[in-house]
């Protein structure tokens, strides 16, 4: 049976030593942290996580860590769909279905190379859904690396009548086609979990599972309470949504590093090392910890506002 994964959907990072092997104890923090700050599912080996830098035993294991620290508090899914041939997708993808994930994430741009079309796209998810447990949940996610393929129109509804998927990690970027596939997936077990920050309340309002963007690593709470009660205060929550987009400009000064300085402000773990992102973000990127006091500024004022309301 397909389960229901919605909501405010966290893409985990994946906190390093210094010596560039995974810190599981900050690892463990952060899943706490997540958790009570309101995550409703989490999204393990996905882009956040480095996974393109992740050997298969590393994603294999974060995968398995997830699941015993989250021991069902929330529904996990995981990804590390990276490779290029079929036998080798098969063989990550089995491996992390194998750690018992409550879904099982496939990279749409793994499914067919650029220059092909609906046709190869099919052939090979088909032969990757044949291939795995027959009652494992799906889903899908648009992953903008190493290039972005988003899903027609059939392609999606293809996946609808499968009845396997369980959500889309829809990279539109784009209102009206959240619209679009959200009535294309009315009445299916597939729901439309919008991943940018520019639309992500009134994608809500269109009818949107949720959000699963990257500013769920800096203020998850937050993108909950609107999804949640922003109907019911629509000048407060108007006001939020204009500070989540302008938050989350920042993403391209050095995410995923960029959330990690955030948590070693917090203290959830010590170290700011990224596989993906070799520089150093305060040197390219000017003013980046002032910038950070202004974010979590507004946040805490955010979080004084909602509290406020009782």
């Amino acid at each position: 049976m397909t389960a229901s994964i919605t909501g405010i959907i966290p893409v985990m990072l994946t906190p390093f030593t210094d010596d560039d092997r995974i810190d599981w104890a900050g690892y463990e923090a952060l899943i706490e942290w997540y958790l009570a700050q309101g995550a409703e599912a989490l999204f393990a080996v996905c882009q956040s996580s480095e996974m393109q830098f992740l050997s298969l035993a590393e994603r294999v294991d974060l995968a398995r860590f997830t699941m015993e620290k989250v021991a069902g508090r929330v529904p996990v899914v995981a990804s590390g769909h990276i490779s290029d041939g079929f036998d080798a997708q098969k063989e990550e993808l089995a491996a992390v279905a194998a750690t018992g994930v409550d879904g099982l994430v496939l990279v749409t741009n793994r499914l067919a190379a650029p220059d092909q079309g609906t046709e190869a796209l099919r052939a090979q998810l088909d032969a990757l859904i044949a291939a795995l447990p027959g009652d494992l949940t799906l889903g899908l996610y648009e992953c903008p690396a190493p290039y972005r393929r988003l899903l027609t129109d059939d392609e999606i509804s293809h996946c609808a009548e499968t009845g396997r998927f369980a959500f889309l990690k829809d990279v539109s970027c784009d209102l009206a086609t959240v619209r679009r596939r959200i009535e294309l997936t009315r009445g299916s077990a597939l729901t439309i979990n919008n991943a940018n920050a520019a639309i992500a309340w009134p994608a809500m309002q269109a009818g949107a599972a949720g959000f699963c963007g990257v500013f769920n690593n800096i203020h998850p709470d937050l993108y909950r309470w609107i999804e949640h009660h922003g109907a019911d205060h629509p000048e407060l929550a108007q006001e939020l949504a204009v500070f989540l987009v302008l938050a989350a400009c920042t993403e391209p000064m050095g995410y995923p590093k960029l959330a990690k300085l955030h948590h070693r402000r917090l203290g959830t773990f010590t170290g700011i090392h990224s596989r993906a992102v070799t520089y150093d973000i305060g040197e390219k990127f000017w003013a980046l910890e002032a910038i950070l006091d202004r974010i979590e500024e507004g946040t805490e004022r955010f979080r004084a506002r909602i509290a406020a309301l009782g």
